[in-house]
């Protein structure tokens, strides 16, 4: 006879601690069974057989399953195509409620709903709560009933409506006894999904409060230990959003801020989900772009010949990270300096930043484009010299990652400055005036 669970699908929200649909799932009628599927139509887009995102997932699936034995119960690990994957389980297992985490991404927009509906055919009914933001969809609109598309006003009502209600901690740890009692299934290896480990170095969770106090003083400088390098654990829930609002509130406003602009780019690409192929603004998809595909080859390896731009790029290449400021500044250039497709630019921070989540990578990368809501003016060309005499004039950052600076070995730039900044002025005017 088939054993009667209810579920908690994994996805975005890999921690038990503090997590919203697994508090609601142990607190129901029956045992809770959690499981988490590397979906076959993620992986197959993943070029690098040693994506350090798929061993951090694998590694944090291991850590969660001992977890779970300790109290006798376990974790089961799919590798397929979700609704294939849930037409075995509701075969398995005789299933009454599914719990999830909603997911604001475009892809998950189909399939989860997909899923939802074989469920209900199967009269099992399915559960989704808000985790991996403090405010998502229609919580933060205009007086209007409409979205915000400017970040500041947003913010501002953003900070308003926050109270200790959106920032409790769901306790889930009084109902670990309700998850279901069963031997430990075995976990897919990596390199029976496709995949082998990393050597990439994954950043650790536990930041200090000093950290986060100075990070208003410190967070412009890349060669300062001066950010908290969060994004992986924020993408995938190894942290809760909550705990990390409620520190940054105590300690530091320009960082809550930054947790609001990623609130304020999930609203931005759930209400206008045409900004994820297409400019934000429309009119700026008439920009003709020059995307030579040397150039970008150039600045994808760091090799442009513009030092600060070069260690970004390497460092992004190396480490799966890329320092915030230093973001701003490659985007800026690839876009205004060499006039290449912001999408180009987006697509390779994809495949290779660890912390890779579509709405921020997206809404970054129109803003250095000057494309997207609340962007930079398209007149607003970052300088590359200027930003190292502000932020690395020590060259400390652009050594590291430089070494060959001061040699014969090092390229000349690329493209000349002023040529660059008024040609992007002459092509983004041109564009505009169609």
């Amino acid at each position: 006879m088939k054993e009667s669970v209810n579920i908690i699908w994994l996805r975005r929200d890999l921690r038990f601690n503090d997590n919203a649909a697994l508090y609601h799932a142990l607190k129901s009628n029956n045992a809770v069974l959690p499981i988490f599927i590397f979906d076959r139509n993620i992986l197959k887009r993943l070029d690098d057989e040693h994506d350090a995102r798929i061993s951090f997932i694998h590694q944090t699936l291991v850590q969660l399953q001992a977890e779970l034995n300790k109290i006798g119960s376990t974790i089961k690990v799919y590798y397929g195509l979700p609704i294939e994957i849930w037409k075995n389980i509701i075969t398995e297992f005789r299933v009454e409620k599914v719990f999830i985490n909603g997911d604001y991404g475009l892809y998950a927009r189909k399939r989860d709903p997909a899923v939802e509906e074989l469920l209900k055919e199967n009269n099992i009914s399915f559960h989704s709560y808000k985790d991996q933001v403090i405010f998502e969809k229609e919580e933060v609109l205009k007086d209007d009933g409409k979205p915000y598309t400017v970040f500041t006003p947003y913010s501002r009502k953003w900070k308003t409506k926050l109270n200790n209600f959106y920032l409790k901690p769901y306790p889930t740890e009084k109902y670990f006894s309700n998850f279901f009692k069963a031997e430990s299934f075995d976990l897919p290896t990596l390199e029976s999904i496709g995949f082998k480990p990393t050597r990439i170095a994954i950043p650790r969770t536990n930041v200090a409060d000093e950290l986060i106090k100075k990070y208003d003083e410190q967070r412009n400088f890349p060669a300062v230990n001066g950010t908290s390098k969060l994004g992986i654990h924020l993408r995938f829930g190894t942290i809760s959003i909550r705990e990390l609002a409620n520190r940054a509130k105590g300690l530091n406003e320009t960082y809550l801020n930054e947790l609001i602009w990623r609130d304020f780019y999930h609203m931005i690409l759930w209400h206008f989900p045409h900004a994820a192929k297409n400019a934000f603004k429309k009119e700026y998809d008439k920009i003709v772009w020059r995307n030579n595909e040397e150039e970008f080859k150039k600045w994808c390896e760091g090799k442009t010949g513009y030092p600060i731009v070069d260690a970004g790029m390497r460092e992004l290449n190396a480490t799966g990270y890329m320092h915030n400021r230093v973001r701003m500044i490659t985007a800026s250039f690839l876009t205004k300096h060499l006039l290449i497709d912001w999408r180009w630019g987006e697509a390779y921070f994809a495949k290779k930043l660890l912390d890779f989540d579509l709405a921020a990578n997206n809404g970054g990368w129109q803003w250095a484009a000057s494309t997207g809501c609340d962007a930079a003016p398209y007149f607003r060309i970052f300088n590359p010299s200027e930003q190292t005499k502000k932020f690395d004039s020590e060259l400390k950052y652009i050594r590291h990652w430089v070494p060959e600076l001061d040699t014969f070995d090092y390229p000349k730039p690329i493209v000349e400055h002023t040529f660059a900044r008024n040609r992007a002025l002459e092509t983004y005017k041109t564009g505009l005036q169609k």
